[in-house]
């Protein structure tokens, strides 16, 4: 009874438009107080918030924060674009196929979702556009392309998961490198097939001269040194996730001042922006945790576990439930505020099935990516309509054929778990 009135709390308050970490910790201290008296609450208030904090692989959000803001004002975006547009532009569909490229080499040195589709909106869209692809299908493209850094380590959203499902983030985040390839391949394949379809959506690019190509190659040398310093040193074992971060950050840092002269005001605004995001995350994680303490001292997660198990269906239509629960929820709740509601429940439910938690990680990252696109809420969608000008129903309308290959994309993560366990297994 505790539970379903807290619960029903919660959702009032995300409805009212109240901060997600707020929402979840006066839910969680409401639920704590009710259940355990004011002693409960104090004890709970006491210690959660130093227990978010203090916890050492939390710096690696700051750190991957950090460096995402170094990239972000480095132009190191824009070059990615060019490489891959050089190589691409002749093939039907071409400059939308280096959107995802770019989308995808840019999540592998952001991890942030919402930067990623803001930074391709000012880059690849116009150039796009500027060669006649239809409005339409080029900011689906861009939006769904912004997702990939959801997936492509570093990810913020792997490490917050990681951290609520108490896995190991670095098996986690190398745990995302075959699905980000496979889901980039699926968003290039919908791309080029949309253009065979009709080409008059998306026009051809200009001849690049051989020579050239090569030329433009070495543009993407910083973000393979990034990709280097953090996911290679990650999967070799040479550094755990946090120390990669700081790895990440101060090679990030070096390509920024390298490739310009800065302000200080600049460099603190770059600094400033990291923090802000930090400090928003870290209130959400306290709010969790005093959630997920209230849901312990109810036995809510428990119950939830017998009564699955108690149920006469296959673990694999539970699997297929959950996913479904995410697509659904997807379309009405930030991604953020559903990986903190939902992590502290599903993770011990999934473990209790005898499936990876690991593997779950990544195809709940995945079925997030469909709801970043995906109307009401589709956040990236409403970005990409901001910076482009275009109606955010003609995003939607462009995002449609990716959210479909999307969701065959998860039905291959699901059926075959390999694709995500490959490699850390063999790490």
């Amino acid at each position: 009874m505790s539970a379903t009135v807290i619960v029903l709390v919660l959702f009032a308050l995300l409805a009212l438009g109240s901060p997600v970490g707020f929402s979840l910790a006066i839910s969680g201290a409401l639920g704590l107080w009710w259940v355990g008296g004011f002693d409960a609450l104090m004890g709970a208030l006491s210690t959660t918030p130093r227990e978010s904090a203090a916890v050492f692989e939390f710096m690696t959000i700051p750190m991957f924060l950090l460096m995402a803001e170094f990239v972000l004002r480095s132009g190191i975006a824009d070059d990615l674009f060019r490489a891959a547009a050089a190589w691409c532009g002749r093939v039907p569909g071409g400059l939308g196929m280096a959107t995802a490229l770019a989308g995808a080499g840019f999540g592998a040195i952001c991890g942030s979702s919402t930067a990623s589709a803001a930074t391709l909106s000012s880059t690849s869209l116009p150039a796009m556009l500027k060669h006649g692809y239809e409005p339409r299908m080029a900011a689906g493209v861009v939006a769904i392309s912004g997702t990939l850094a959801m997936l492509i380590p570093p990810s913020i959203a792997m490490v917050v998961f990681g951290l609520l499902a108490n896995v190991n983030i670095a098996k986690l985040l190398v745990a995302g490198i075959v699905p980000g390839i496979l889901v980039t391949v699926t968003i290039m394949l919908t791309t080029y097939f949309l253009a065979k379809q009709d080409p008059k959506r998306a026009p051809l690019g200009e001849v690049v001269p051989w020579r050239e190509k090569f030329m433009l190659l070495r543009l993407v040398g910083p973000m393979l040194v990034l990709l280097l310093a953090v996911s290679g040193s990650i999967y070799s074992g040479v550094v755990t996730p946090t120390e990669a971060s700081a790895v990440g950050a101060f090679c990030a840092a070096i390509l920024y001042f390298l490739r310009a002269r800065r302000t200080r005001a600049e460099v603190y605004g770059v600094i400033a922006n990291a923090t802000r995001t930090s400090c928003m995350l870290v209130v959400i994680l306290l709010g969790a945790h005093l959630f997920s303490t209230f849901f312990a001292l109810t036995q809510t997660t428990q119950g939830l576990i017998a009564w699955v198990g108690a149920l006469h269906v296959d673990r694999w239509t539970i699997i297929a439930l959950l996913v479904l629960m995410y697509l659904v929820l997807g379309c009405f709740m930030d991604q953020m505020a559903i990986l903190v509601l939902t992590t502290p429940v599903v993770a011990p439910l999934i473990e209790s099935l005898g499936f990876s938690v690991i593997w779950f990680g990544v195809i709940k990252i995945v079925t997030a990516e469909v709801g970043m696109v995906t109307p009401p809420m589709g956040l990236n969608s409403f970005v990409v309509a901001r910076y482009s000008g275009t109606p955010v129903g003609e995003v939607f309308k462009g995002v449609t054929p990716h959210v479909i290959t999307h969701l065959i994309a998860i039905a291959l993560l699901v059926i075959f778990p390999q694709l995500s366990l490959f490699l850390p297994n063999r790490m």
